[in-house]
């Protein structure tokens, strides 16, 4: 058994949404369903897919806020992090650090950089040069939202209770307990090699993300997540002891304006070139004028 000082303290939500709806259809995500609503229309913003990247398109000025929904029957920690900034303690983000626990089939809306057991600033979109990670030295990373997802370490199972078993009994009795040990050694083997094939999975697209940078300029000042009013949210705390050290799922949601999502090609466009007239300065019919 593991010390108490091993456990890692989180955050667990006060309150839940809607749980038992069927999932929605922006949603990005498995064990979690990860979704961007504007606040301010009430609109969950539509997920583009472009080139194994996931976008939306921001409103400046608008609030936002990121839903995180448990797919599990099980808990689930999030580790939240937006422009490359847990979303809790305003660090650098990193997989190992706080984050939100959520109850089997819990909805949660995160609605902005916590500063307290309380409150939080709001989300809002604003230009790139006024958002918390560019006010606070660091600009690199602004215009993701990502979510890394843990499983809870099951609790052991209680020991077997010792009754006083013939001795033919135990004999027939012990076979099974070795195949049970080994199916569940098995099925561990299994999870830990699909975490080593998700690594270089996860490096590569980071790459790709790296080589998008549009050859032209933008149309409009890149998005970022700025540092706004003082809302009320409460929470309260708890221990959660994760299955293993790398998450069980890593959901990554880029965004920027409308305007650059077009220019990038990431936004389809669909307009229909204006039609030709061969006589255009027809506007009714007439007759030819007297000359003057």
């Amino acid at each position: 058994m593991k010390p108490l000082a091993s456990l890692r303290l989180a955050l667990t939500c006060a309150t839940a949404l809607a749980a038992l709806a069927a999932p929605p259809a922006h949603a990005v995500g498995g064990l979690a369903d990860i979704q961007v609503i504007d606040r301010d229309s009430g609109d969950t913003l539509t997920v583009y897919r472009h080139r194994g990247e996931h976008w939306v398109a921001g409103r400046p000025g608008a609030r936002y806020a990121v839903s995180v929904r448990n797919n599990t029957a099980a808990r689930v920690l999030g580790v939240v992090s937006v422009d490359g900034v847990n979303v809790i303690s305003g660090e650098t983000a990193a997989w190992q650090q706080t984050g939100y626990v959520l109850a089997p089939w819990q909805q949660h809306a995160i609605t902005g950089w916590r500063k307290s057991d309380a409150e939080v600033a709001a989300f809002h979109f604003t230009a790139s040069g006024a958002s918390y990670a560019e006010r606070t030295g660091r600009p690199a990373h602004v215009g993701v939202i990502g979510v890394a997802v843990f499983r809870e370490k099951p609790l052991p199972p209680p020991p077997p209770a010792m009754l006083p078993w013939p001795s033919s009994q135990r004999e027939e009795a012990a076979p099974h307990s070795r195949s049970d040990a080994g199916a569940s050694g098995a099925a561990d083997a299994s999870s830990e090699a699909k975490a080593e094939d998700e690594a270089p999975r996860e490096r590569a697209e980071s790459l790709a993300a790296r080589r998008m940078a549009p050859a032209a300029p933008l149309p409009a000042p890149r998005l970022g997540t700025g540092h706004g009013a003082r809302e009320h949210a409460p929470v309260t705390h708890t221990t959660f002891e994760r299955r293993r050290e790398r998450p069980d799922e890593i959901v990554r949601i880029r965004y920027d304006s409308r305007e650059n999502l077009i220019a990038m090609g990431i936004i389809p466009t669909q307009a229909v070139p204006p039609r030709p007239n061969p006589f255009p300065g027809v506007v009714r019919p007439g007759y030819a004028p007297d000359p003057s």
